[in-house]
């Protein structure tokens, strides 16, 4: 889609950071333990080596000997998981801790200069002063430094942080607006016996993943965001506030709902700013699981390296929700140019957001 000079913002570059807990295969060992039905082990056990995750990252700490949050001594190992007041307060103290390690990573690519805006997107946790606040206060911004809080909107939000980063460059061309997702899915751990949920909760990790929009020519020229929505698919993608943390219902119908919706013209145009799938040649899509990889590029008839952006951050990190689609985009401005790409995601409504974007040569 041709952006002209006037209106053009730039995606400068972007830093990532995960914590240094793997709790991944933990995780595994832990969910078998909960299924009582043998034939239901088995499926899980073949879910979970057909997901295409090796890694998820997790804030809480490693054990003394060794051991991992299900492990003894760990944050749960008790029979009654803990209250979600004290994963909030876990929350307040790590995620700012990560969002700053990828501003780290975002600083030693690209120097900031003098940040006029900050956009944060978490979902996975509630804190005031917010996390936007403590993190200005921490990389020392300016008091006047304005601020934006987008909270619950999932995996998607970094669609909206993004996006509202380009709407501000393209009214202030002289802002620099940092755009921070962090989120911290392993503090919902639920102790839940069912195999969906589990099989739910086996994709999720830590993550946090920093950018940098200025009207500066370089990365990325963001272009015209979209989104669209599944009629009738609300439910099938939600987050339940309980006293044992956020309950995440990731329904096993999505991927199905997804391909459905992919295979209407209609949608799948609305799906991807209004151009043919033929047209796209950088693909950044929100590794929310294979099988939701593998409906995009089924539906729209991709070839196999299309998506290997995605199926790479899902493979070292897991979903880690908003900051998701961020890991992907870095890969693909590490890699070759894009002549016309598009950054899409799912998520709670069943909505489906996004933006073009496209390389400078």
């Amino acid at each position: 889609m041709p952006l002209t000079s006037r209106s053009e913002s730039y995606l400068n570059a972007i830093g990532t950071a995960v914590p240094e807990h793997d709790i991944h295969h933990a995780f595994i060992g832990w969910a078998r333990a909960r299924l009582g039905d043998p034939r239901e082990a088995k499926l899980f056990d073949r879910m979970a080596a057909r997901a295409g995750i090796g890694h998820r990252w997790s804030i809480l700490p490693i054990g003394e000997d060794g051991g991992s949050p299900v492990d003894r001594g760990g944050f749960y190992a008790d029979a009654i998981l803990p209250g979600t007041a004290e994963r909030m307060r876990i929350y307040a103290t790590a995620a700012p801790d990560l969002a700053v390690a990828a501003i780290d990573a975002l600083r030693a690519r690209q120097p900031l200069g003098e940040i006029t805006h900050l956009v944060v997107a978490s979902c996975t946790g509630f804190v005031a002063p917010g996390v936007d606040q403590i993190v200005a206060k921490r990389i020392g911004l300016a008091p006047s430094v304005e601020r934006l809080l987008i909270g619950f909107m999932g995996c998607y939000a970094a669609v909206a942080a993004l996006r509202s980063a380009r709407h501000i460059v393209r009214s202030e061309p002289d802002a620099r607006v940092l755009v921070v997702c962090v989120e911290l899915s392993t503090l919902h751990l639920q102790d839940n016996p069912a195999i969906e949920p589990l099989l739910a909760m086996l994709q999720f990790g830590d993550g946090a993943a920093a950018a940098l929009v200025t009207a500066d020519p370089a990365g990325f020229a963001l272009g015209q965001p979209f989104a669209t929505t599944l009629p009738d698919s609300d439910a099938l993608i939600r987050w339940d506030i309980t006293d044992r943390g956020f309950a995440m219902h990731l329904s096993g119908e999505v991927p199905g709902r997804i391909a459905a919706g992919l295979a209407d013209p209609d949608f799948a145009r609305a799906a991807t700013g209004g151009r043919m799938p033929t047209e796209i040649d950088g693909w950044a899509v929100h590794a929310g699981g294979r099988s939701i990889l593998d409906a995009v590029e089924n539906s729209l008839h991709l070839p196999p390296e299309a998506l290997a952006a995605s199926r790479a951050v899902l493979a070292e990190n897991g979903n880690m929700s908003s900051a998701t689609l961020m890991f992907a985009l870095a890969r693909l401005l590490d890699g070759p140019p894009v002549r016309d790409g598009v950054a899409l995601a799912f998520g709670p409504g069943l909505a489906a957001e996004g933006f073009a974007f496209r390389s400078l040569s």
